[in-house]
């Protein structure tokens, strides 16, 4: 079994401490509850699939440094250490996986993000390895948002069940999320609920009294200056080597830059050349904020993501979800909504490319076919033929479950077009022999 490990690029400054990054699939330590509090139901991968490749992904707290990542990594591939099922297998840390193939949902590199591409010996030994993987997740993973799937086929989506909710504020979005999340996680055929953001981060807040530094002389520039230097940092001369040259930063030690009483206590330079601490000019505290914020249309708003039970499809679980989410959306305070996205957005997407040109399309072979048989009562004849062969579809989605799709759709499309296409040869050949005097029951 061959492994390969992959580190996306690390910036050469660290970012501020008070500001976070953002989310997909998954892999986190103990921290990292906020994002799994639904029970998860029974596992499996999702239907339709035939890659003998699955895609592991993982993500950390949005606070974690890429090392405690790569440190979970670790711990999940010695899972696969040993496994005659496993062909090969490549980890990236800090970003999703290269686009190796198009419909893969490519996703944001992040230090908490972590994705590994797993190939199988085959189909069978895929669900033995997946169902193995995904017991260990539960037990020795249990704290982490993670989450197993053959890679896809078609219009890259991620989580199958995808509902967006936006609204004037960050808060009351997290709020209308958290009731959508707990009507998704109610139902049988939902597991793996989660959001692509809603965790709070502490945060340092300092609030300064601009009536007290202007009575003292103390400039916004040099309360900047000596906050940079204790948290991030600054450059106070270059190394060189060879002929790269690399910047000497001095900041203060993890336990200072951590501590409030150490920032209360910091001097702060005069005009006059005299110091006094920061909190006789500011108020300094920790708070919580979003780390990050998507939006929509310029609303803030939270994606709840979840996966379907195997054998279910999307669709199926979005026509149960509708009735009572929609009795949720109207009970929202004003300027709040709700949308299905995921499988449901991307299948009407294809379904309504189709509908936009059906009208013409139909059109144009009925003139095609009027051209051609010089006779309404021949048209219609032909044209009553085609819904025949539904009997035929039927017969063949029934017994395997096969929804109808839009795959499905553009073969009954197809289906139509064979019969029709036969029926005017049988005419056209009909005409022929008539014309020739035979009819029909002459040897």
């Amino acid at each position: 079994m061959s492994v390969a490990r992959f580190r996306a690029k690390e910036p050469r400054k660290e970012p501020e401490p008070h500001l976070g990054a953002g989310c997909p699939l998954r892999l986190s330590s103990a921290e990292c509850s906020a994002k799994r509090v639904f029970i998860r139901q029974a596992n499996g991968s999702r239907p339709g699939a035939s890659s003998n490749r699955a895609a592991r992904s993982l993500a950390c707290h949005r606070r974690h440094h890429r090392d405690a990542t790569e440190h979970e990594v670790e711990r999940f591939e010695a899972l696969l250490k040993g496994d005659s099922n496993i062909e090969r297998n490549s980890f990236y840390v800090g970003q999703g996986a290269v686009r190796f193939y198009l419909p893969l949902n490519v996703q944001l590199a992040n230090d908490y993000f972590a994705q590994a591409v797993i190939v199988t010996k085959g189909i069978k030994e895929r669900e033995v390895v997946r169902a193995r993987l995904e017991g260990a997740l539960d037990t020795e993973f249990a704290s982490l948002n993670s989450r197993i799937y053959p890679l896809e086929l078609g219009p890259p989506v991620g989580w199958p069940l995808q509902y967006r909710v936006s609204g004037p504020t960050p808060e009351g979005t997290r709020d209308a999320a958290f009731l959508v999340a707990q009507t998704i996680g109610q139902n049988p055929n939902t597991r793996l609920v989660n959001f692509d953001w809603n965790e709070l981060m502490k945060s340092l807040r300092v609030q300064v009294d601009q009536d007290r530094v202007h009575q003292l002389g103390v400039s916004s520039k040099s309360l900047a200056e000596a906050l940079n230097a204790v948290t991030s940092g600054m450059v106070v001369t270059g190394v060189r080597d060879s002929i790269y040259l690399t910047d000497l930063m001095v900041r203060a030690t993890e336990e200072q830059r951590a501590s409030l009483q150490t920032l209360r206590n910091l001097q702060v330079s005069l005009d006059s050349g005299q110091a006094i601490p920061l909190n006789q000019v500011a108020s300094v505290q920790y708070q919580l904020e979003p780390p990050v914020i998507w939006r929509r249309n310029l609303l803030p708003t939270i994606t709840v993501q979840a996966d379907v039970v195997p054998g279910i499809q999307a669709k199926t679980v979005n026509m149960q979800l509708a009735p009572t989410l929609a009795q949720l959306a109207e009970k929202l305070p004003e300027g709040y909504t709700i949308e299905a996205g995921g499988t449901i957005e991307e299948s009407a997407k294809g379904l309504n490319s189709i509908v936009a040109v059906f009208p013409l399309m139909i059109m144009l072979m009925r003139i095609i076919l009027m051209v051609q048989l010089q006779s309404f009562q021949k048209l219609f004849l032909v044209i009553s033929v085609a819904p025949l062969g539904l009997i035929g579809v039927v017969l063949a989605l029934l017994p395997t479950g096969t929804p109808m799709g839009f795959v499905a759709i553009l073969g009954i499309i197809a289906l139509s077009g064979m019969i029709i296409r036969n029926s005017v040869i049988l005419i056209d050949q009909t005409d022929m022999d008539m014309a020739k005097g035979l009819h029909p029951g002459m040897p």
